[in-house]
């Protein structure tokens, strides 16, 4: 297994929309081992493959206290989502060291494969309900500090800009 590079916003290759999964081979196995372990590493509760550079229909997510509980969604669809919604302060690992609220159904149902192409089913509410609807909305190309103000937006896009910057510059 390997560390991936997690993309930062705002990045524009953030915005690219993944293609479905076609292959459930070995290196789909491999590259949601490989998300797992950055996710674990960062760490965080969920990853998606665009956050990684492969625009790709791929999540892995782990909303458990313990971090034994991985799963994996390989082109997820919401089937259904409750009209009675809920605000979550909500992070991401693409924007370290901002959270903030974000207004998504309470309940979702959804559909998508394992690595081996079954496919399954799950019922979603609370952190987990909140965590898939935050990655798939990473596979459209969409980030969740789009559902901030502008101005919320633009300092956020900022303050990533200077730290990006600061970063290159100890570096060098």
């Amino acid at each position: 297994m390997a560390l991936l590079t997690i993309l930062r916003y705002p990045d524009p290759r953030l915005h690219k929309v993944a293609k479905p999964v076609t292959a459930f081979d070995a290196r789909l196995k491999k590259l949601a081992a490989d998300m797992a372990e950055t996710m674990y590493d960062a760490p965080g509760i969920g990853l998606a493959a665009s956050q990684v550079d492969v625009h790709e229909q791929l999540l892995v997510l782990d909303v458990s206290d313990t971090s034994k509980e991985l799963r994996v969604f390989i082109n997820p669809e919401i089937l259904w989502a409750s009209e009675e919604k809920q605000i979550y302060d909500e992070g991401c690992l693409s924007v370290p060291g901002v959270y903030d609220g974000v207004e998504r159904p309470a309940r979702v149902k959804v559909r998508a494969f394992d690595t081996d192409g079954k496919p399954f089913e799950v019922e979603a509410e609370g952190l987990l309900a909140v965590c898939i609807q935050h990655e798939m909305d990473h596979l459209k190309g969409k980030i969740f500090v789009e559902y901030l103000s502008p101005l919320k937006r633009n300092r956020i896009k900022t303050r990533m800009l200077k730290e990006e910057r600061e970063l290159k510059r100890k570096q060098a």
